[in-house]
């Protein structure tokens, strides 16, 4: 029983490692597409993908540490991303987030 959690556990740590690997090049192509990115829509979409690998990359981290503490971090970085989105889409749509309506 020992020999299958051991095998386990290293397959685990193994897999881990590798999508780290593979989360942090996407992340090197995303910081790419944020900088020379064709048009604005394409830089908000490359900001929002980046935001989603930082998530992942935590849950990893919670995997590979066995911890439960960035279950936190992962739901304040995914509030934090929504609005984010939202400010950006509603700056891209109008050309201001805030509107000072002086009616």
């Amino acid at each position: 029983m020992t020999n299958i959690m051991d095998f386990t556990q290293n397959m685990v740590e193994v897999v881990s490692i590798i999508c780290i690997i593979a989360i942090s090049i996407s992340l090197v192509l995303l910081l790419y597409r944020v900088i020379k990115g064709p048009s604005n829509p394409d830089r908000a979409v490359a900001l929002d993908a980046i935001g989603v690998n930082i998530m992942a990359l935590a849950g990893l981290l919670a995997v590979l540490l066995v911890t439960t503490y960035f279950n936190d971090v992962i739901l304040l970085i995914g509030i934090l991303l929504f609005i984010g989105t939202i400010a950006i889409a509603k700056f891209l749509e109008k050309g201001v987030i805030i509107d000072h309506d002086m009616d």
